[in-house]
């Protein structure tokens, strides 16, 4: 009988055990956690903070009782030297896949072979690389270090339709963006980085609209202002100084150095709507209250919640086995007073 007893006390023992191993917070050794690395290029800049932070919201989302995804973030400060180091870190940390939000897409090349040759997928966002034609135009979707390898792909949107977005919306105002009716709009151009394709875009589309319309049209100033609020004041800035009434329209190609052309403007003494015109690309929240306000004329919402939401997905998919896809698009959309209003 002792023997009995002390068979089924064994027993019982061992289904303790069972019901109860496996980890902390009460899951069981089935719980299959997925190492991912973000690297985003600056966590400065405000449209990748947006990003970020949604892409980070979004995986937790995607957890289950079996399937966790343990995120890490790094900034990359916009030094593309930093940038590879970390992704090498990735590589020898055993992520199970990058995610990648390039400092130069120059580099993409070197990134992409070093990933792919540790059997790591790879997920691309936000600065595309590019291949280009025989008269050095780039190529949408052309990129070869993407197009050959099945576990690598890019997630963003296509920086033509944002720049001619950027036109559209001048061109819907009443006078066409010639605010002193001379019969010809002249503008500033803020440039993000001469080197992304997303800058490179909508710089040429957005005057490539009004030109396409019909409009004449005369650039004043065209300057890099690195994606940076503080250089976009300090451009516009310069540029009421050497140029006064002159100006039509403020191109910038993205809202946080729109953000710090407003301040110029406002130093100035000028009034956006009055004596010139004010776009940006990202509809930040600052920018939609402005425009609300009449402080600016318009921006493009770059949708980073559909843009995140597409990498997320992405990544999940694979690491569940699916195919990777090369492209992932998403649409911008205009963002103008009527707009505002109608929200």
């Amino acid at each position: 009988m002792k023997k009995v007893l002390s068979l089924l006390l064994a027993v019982v023992m061992m289904f303790s055990l069972v019901a109860c191993g496996g980890g902390e917070g009460g899951e069981t050794s089935d719980v299959t956690t997925y190492k991912v690395g973000v690297a985003i290029y600056q966590f400065d800049d405000n449209f990748m903070t947006n990003y970020r932070n949604e892409l980070v919201d979004y995986f937790k989302t995607k957890e289950t009782d079996t399937v966790k995804y343990e995120v890490t973030l790094v900034d990359g400060k916009n030094d593309m030297a930093t940038q590879t180091d970390q992704i090498r870190n990735f590589i020898t940390q055993g992520m199970d896949i990058i995610i990648c939000n390039l400092v130069q897409t120059s580099s993409a090349d070197a990134i992409i072979d070093e990933v792919v040759a540790a059997e790591i997928p790879l997920v691309l966002i936000n600065r595309e690389p590019l291949a280009y034609d025989a008269d050095k135009k780039p190529i949408v979707e052309g990129y070869a270090g993407i197009l050959d390898n099945p576990t690598v792909c890019y997630v963003g949107a296509d920086a033509r339709q944002s720049g001619t977005y950027q036109g559209e919306i001048v061109l819907e105002l009443p006078d066409k963006g010639d605010i002193d009716g001379d019969g010809v709009i002249r503008y500033v151009m803020v440039v993000g980085d001469p080197e992304n394709i997303d800058a490179q875009f909508r710089t040429e589309f957005s005057v490539k609209a009004l030109v396409d319309a019909g409009m004449e049209v005369e650039c004043l100033v065209e300057q890099i202002g690195n994606w940076a609020t503080d250089q976009g004041q300090t451009i516009t800035a310069n540029a009421i100084t050497a140029h006064g009434d002159k100006i039509d329209v403020v191109f910038c190609n993205n809202d946080g150095m729109a953000l710090g052309a407003k301040a110029a403007i406002d130093a100035a003494g000028l009034k956006v709507g009055e004596d010139l015109y004010l776009l940006g690309v990202d509809a930040l929240p600052e920018a939609i209250e402005l425009i609300k306000e009449g402080g600016m004329t318009g921006t493009v919402l770059n949708d980073h919640i559909a843009q995140s939401h597409a990498a997320v997905d992405a990544a999940v998919d694979v690491l569940a086995g699916g195919e990777m896809q090369n492209y992932y698009w998403a649409n911008y959309a205009k963002v103008d007073k009527a707009y505002v209003d109608a929200q």
